[in-house]
């Protein structure tokens, strides 16, 4: 019989290369485009809408699958500039199970035509409106104060944490590679990555990056758009802002816990090994 101590390095070392084989089992699926006009970017964009699934209505609980989309093109002039967007707008007042946070001072959803209030937020600073084009129009989103966005996940219309399977944004005017970025983590607060959004030197450009994990639950994702911050008299590069949001469906947190893995009961193996062999007699 080996003796014990060669029996605890197999199975530490039989543990390590498992642990390797479920991190490799591990893969997410990337989506991304960027170009000088919307149809640069479409094909992408409904590519990775086809993987999350068919488009649900804007109503609280949740579909189990499908996916969930934010335009921004709905919501109120009340909550738009030179208003704020109250960060659960869009789990309270239009559920679709997202709540957003930032080091900064709050989000703001850019005007629509027509109204006194400039156009792609024209009234934090009047050349915005030259450096800045929707995807979808025409209102536009970004955070204040900062170029941080984070994004919790819920059931719709709840306050019971949730999970998604893929998220994705639209940026324009993503000058600078390496720079805007999405990072994404799971259901407890593990990042899974950070991906970087590709880039098209020149204003009112378009770019898109959406990932969707085949193994992982993201729990949360935190969005970097570009370098800068927006704020009167700032025309500096790299200044980013969003459009539309496309997210898996949001799953309730306590669905996601997965059945025992081979790691799982590998280490519980090796425990039980190590406890019978101390309760053997000594000899």
């Amino acid at each position: 019989m080996l003796p014990f101590s060669k029996l605890i390095r197999i199975a530490v070392l039989g543990l390590s290369v498992l642990a390797m084989a479920q991190r490799a089992e591990s893969s997410a699926i990337t989506f991304s485009a960027t170009g000088t006009d919307a149809v640069a970017i479409q094909a992408t964009v409904d590519a990775y809408r086809a993987n999350l699934g068919v488009l649900n209505p804007n109503v609280a609980g949740s579909f189990g699958s499908g996916r969930r989309e934010i335009n921004w093109d709905g919501v109120p002039d009340g909550f738009s500039a030179p208003n704020n967007l109250p960060a659960n707008f869009f789990n309270v007042n239009s559920p679709r199970g997202v709540v957003f946070s930032t080091p900064g001072t709050g989000f703001q959803v850019s005007a629509n035509a027509g109204g006194a209030t400039p156009v792609e937020f024209g009234n934090i600073d009047p050349q915005y409106p030259d450096f800045f084009a929707p995807f979808s129009a025409q209102r536009l989103f970004t955070a204040l104060g900062s170029n941080i966005t984070d994004i919790n996940f819920f059931v719709p219309g709840t306050t019971t944490p949730a999970w998604t399977s893929g998220f994705g944004a639209i940026f324009s005017d993503v000058d600078v590679s390496n720079t805007t970025s999405i990072q994404y983590f799971d259901v407890l607060g593990n990042s899974l990555g950070t991906f970087f959004v590709p880039a098209t030197a020149g204003p009112a450009t378009f770019s898109f990056l959406g990932v969707q994990f085949t193994s992982e639950q993201i729990g949360r994702v935190r969005i970097t758009s570009g370098n800068q911050v927006l704020a009167p008299g700032n025309a500096l590069t790299d200044l980013v802002v969003m459009d539309d949001f496309i997210y898996g469906e949001p799953i309730a947190a306590a669905a996601a816990v997965p059945e025992p893995g081979t790691l799982v009961l590998a280490v519980t193996g090796l425990a039980a090994l190590v406890a019978a062999r101390a309760r053997r007699p000594a000899r």
